[in-house]
């Protein structure tokens, strides 16, 4: 592993005197493997941005352990810290450029503060320059780049110093779609060609499903959710984590369109979630003709994850009601996953 969270909590004491502790983290357990792209989602306040802070060392659990590589950062001191931060990478939300530096000039700053020298350092410049695409704006300042331009150099600069573990902070949270998908194939770029370990901290559902090789789901300080990409989006476990994914993929219908269509609809409506699986509709539709169901599309939507099927589709069942039954215990028996929508 290359980072390991044990039953971490974290508390912030009240501002007041008989105000309450603020409880960041509780509980929190995960395992990030060497190598992969690993998401950790959850909405603002969810404990997210203090969960970066303690990987990078800059935060203390209030128990727990931290381990990131060989180190337990929560038994070192702030010198031995350093020498772990320096293996660490860190790409941030608001660029964090020099105004006053040029884009090499960005580039090369942590390499100066670590004392390679000029040769070594403009060589290394210029590779990462030319691995974000951006070698031809070197001599630019930071004003004259878009948001999607700096947010590359700021990758360059977190790579600069060749670190294992690169910590991306709401990266793209500021970026139009266009630019968000420039700066995602980069990330990605780094880890499949650097061998970069990644991890994401976001909001947005669309930048898990876009790099990430497993997430974990953050919802008031602890993780209700934790598993590869496909797997969270396919099957989602906690409601925290359906909730979150019907706002990204709409596949089924909200609550609002629940009522509708139950006024328009007479029958019995149940909704299928797709698997990635062969023949699983001429599956459905054959056990509903076996069963003497009749079965209508009424609502749904299918998208992909990892370049394998994703979404749900909602059916208006018509028949006998233990046809029905028979019918929805038969396709369970063979493993479809099935949602009834009646109250």
């Amino acid at each position: 592993m290359h980072v390991r969270l044990e039953h971490v909590h974290k508390t912030f004491p009240g501002k007041g005197q008989r105000s309450t502790p603020f409880v960041a983290l509780d509980d929190v357990s995960a395992d990030i493997r060497r190598g992969e792209v690993f998401g950790i989602i959850g909405q603002s306040g969810a404990g997210k941005s203090t969960l970066i802070r303690l990987v990078n060392g800059l935060e203390s659990p209030t128990s727990g352990t931290v381990r990131v590589g060989d180190h337990d950062l929560t038994a070192l001191g702030e010198r031995d810290r350093r020498q772990v931060r320096r293996d660490i990478g860190m790409v941030f939300q608001q660029f964090n450029l020099f105004r006053s530096r040029t884009v090499a000039g960005n580039v090369a700053y942590p390499l100066k503060v670590a004392g390679v020298g000029r040769p070594e350092r403009d060589r290394r410049v210029a590779s990462l320059l030319d691995f974000v695409g951006l070698l031809d704006r070197a001599h630019d300042h930071p004003e004259r780049l878009s948001g999607g331009q700096k947010q590359r150099v700021g990758i360059a600069r977190a790579l600069a110093t060749e670190p294992s573990l690169l910590l991306v902070d709401e990266a793209t949270s500021a970026l139009d779609p266009q630019t968000t998908g420039e700066v995602l194939a980069v990330l990605r770029r780094a880890n499949r060609k650097l061998g970069v370990t990644i991890v994401i901290i976001t909001h947005e559902l669309d930048v898990i499903r876009a790099v990430a090789d497993r997430v974990a789901v953050l919802h008031d300080g602890r993780i209700v959710e934790q598993a590869g990409v496909y797997d969270v989006f396919a099957r989602p476990q906690a409601e925290e984590t359906a909730r979150l994914i019907g706002t990204t993929l709409r596949e089924r219908p909200s609550e609002a369109t629940l009522e509708r269509l139950r006024r328009k609809h007479t029958g019995r409506i149940v909704s299928v979630r797709i698997q990635d699986r062969a023949g699983l509709q001429t599956e459905v539709a054959r056990v509903f003709a076996e069963h003497k169901v009749a079965a209508e599309i009424i609502f749904g939507g299918i998208g992909e994850v990892q370049e394998r099927p994703v979404g749900s589709l909602t059916f208006e069942l018509l028949g006998e009601t233990a046809a029905i039954d028979d019918a929805l215990r038969a396709l369970r028996a063979e493993g479809v996953d099935l949602i009834e929508e009646n109250p």
